[in-house]
């Protein structure tokens, strides 16, 4: 048995040749000419040395290389090792040595590290859109005069596809191994339900294809569909807004910040793009944005859940069953989800409907493993489930609702603080335009519930307002729950998915606040 991964866009080439695959910054490509395209590269690439199974490394940013690349590598039988664009010298070592990179492909604006990083591993570079002088091979023009190797190699379902590495909540980043199976099925899972992708659908690729959400639930799930990604580079509301009405954008993925800032930029304009559908993922939507946003474009926004772990959709609201604002769906087709007691270990012991627990999952979408640490995979495949690390609530009727990360749930004096149960409240008060809640230190009750708060314009960032904001989170949560202590920031920190880095919110903010109330 047979499968490869890079039949998502052979197939789609075979199928649509003439149809646009990608638009970016006004430059379109046909799936016949990505396909044709991606072919050259695999041969330049086999030129190189790259085989079945070897591993390569992508530093790409969003842009025309990243797609033919990707599936260059693909159709060798090799596996693809995307980096996010912003790593450094010495994070780009990290990543080559541990995935055992025989090759670095580097777009030229990211030389200035990607160089360093291949050097100090010892890695051979490759380049693409390298304007200034470099030594090392140009992969894009010699492709140009490269005979089109004549199709993708196959492979066994259990051959690696993809190794994606995770952003390293605790010590240095790890490698999951997603199969040629695991992202197949996902991909194809996806466009059925929850994405519900036509040949005929627009995506607005926003996300950057080096994560998995914009790499596997936009990029390979439009193209497994046939469909358009217009792509562009880096988000900017007012421009995005621009950009999907000019090309009919009928499907949107992003993260909840880039929801507030569409709906800050419609304010200011009247454009309002055909969107027939939006997906969040990456981290918790608030249910009041997911309504103004609903109000403001007539588009609903299905919320969902995945890792990278899990290749990576889990659940999702799909059009299948009824969308419940605040949770995030029902498992997909051939996903098992189910909440287990999160303090065991070494087992797992499966909880009833309504209680709160680690998220467990298994099926199709679960990784092989993380590469190269055993003792990593065993704390996480138990009992053939996966465990998330991630804390929910399964309802009567199977929908999900994610309650919080193990690691950032706060221990008040002995009781449980779900963080994202007080930005669900907090997010609702006039003067917050944005809410990470944290657990910081505190001599007496092991740790206080602190609100990093964001404000709307026209409120002042002070004492008076966090005395403000104490005062009314008081008579909307119990006692253990509310916020005694708020901090103001312009910005928050965020990871590659868009997720707020709460642990480097802890850092930042220490035990240096704007208001303590007790």
């Amino acid at each position: 048995m047979t499968l490869s991964l890079a039949a998502v866009l052979a197939e789609s080439a075979a199928r649509r040749p003439d149809h646009p695959a990608i638009d970016f910054a006004g430059e379109r490509l046909t799936y016949r000419q990505l396909w044709f395209r991606s072919r050259q590269y695999a041969t330049v690439l086999g030129e190189q040395g790259i085989g079945p199974g070897d591993r390569v490394a992508l530093l790409l940013p969003n842009g025309l290389e990243f797609p033919p690349v990707y599936f260059a590598v693909l159709s060798l039988g090799a596996v693809v090792v995307p980096m996010h664009a912003l790593l450094k010298a010495g994070e780009i070592e990290y990543v080559l040595r541990d995935s055992g990179a025989r090759a670095l492909v580097c777009a030229g604006p990211l030389l200035a590290e990607g160089r360093k990083g291949a050097e100090i591993a010892d890695v051979p570079l490759l380049t693409v859109r390298a304007e200034q002088e470099c030594e090392a091979p140009r992969l894009d023009l010699l492709a140009e005069r490269a005979e089109p190797i004549a199709g993708h190699l196959p492979c066994a379902p259990d051959d690696l596809a993809v190794i994606l590495y995770t952003s390293g909540t605790t010590g240095r980043p790890k490698g999951a191994m997603l199969t040629q199976l695991s992202v197949t099925m996902n991909v194809t899972v996806g466009m059925l339900s929850p994405f519900d992708f036509r040949p005929d659908d627009v995506l607005f690729g926003c996300l950057p294809l080096f994560h998995t959400f914009g790499q596997i639930c936009g990029m390979l799930t439009c193209f497994r569909a046939g469909a358009t990604m217009v792509l562009t580079d880096r988000f900017e509301a007012a421009s995005a807004l621009e950009l999907m009405t000019e090309h009919g954008c009928t499907v949107f993925m992003g993260v909840p910040t880039m929801y507030l800032a569409l709906l800050d930029a419609a304010a200011r304009t009247p454009l309002r793009p055909p969107l027939d559908r939006a997906f969040s993922g990456g981290s918790a939507l608030p249910v009041k944005v997911l309504e103004e946003f609903q109000a403001v474009f007539g588009c609903t926004i299905y919320e969902g859940y995945g890792l990278t772990e899990t290749s990576p959709v889990v659940a999702y609201n799909q059009r299948a069953w009824p969308c419940k604002p605040g949770t995030v769906g029902r498992p997909v087709w051939g996903v098992e989800v189910e909440i287990a007691r999160a303090e065991l270990e070494g087992r797992i012991e499966l909880l009833p409907a309504g209680t709160v627990g680690e998220i467990v999952v298994r099926g199709h979408n679960v990784m092989a493993g993380y590469l190269g640490r055993p003792e990593a995979t065993a704390e996480v495949l138990v009992d053939g489930w996966f465990r998330s690390g991630d804390l929910g609530v399964m309802d009567e009727d199977g929908y999900l609702s994610i309650v919080d990360r193990k690691k950032d749930l706060v221990l008040r004096g002995g009781y449980n603080v779900y963080p994202r149960e007080i930005e669900e409240v907090l997010v609702h008060h006039p003067a917050v335009a944005q809410v990470a809640v944290i657990g910081i230190p505190d001599q007496r009750l092991g740790q206080e519930v602190c609100a990093v708060v964001i404000p709307r314009a026209g409120f002042a960032a002070d004492a008076a307002l966090g005395a403000q904001i104490v005062a009314w989170s008081k008579e909307r949560l119990a006692a253990y729950k509310y916020p005694r202590v708020v901090e103001f920031a312009d910005a928050f920190p965020l990871g590659p998915s868009g997720k707020v880095l709460k642990r480097e919110l802890v850092k930042r903010i220490g035990n240096a606040v704007a208001v303590e109330v007790r």
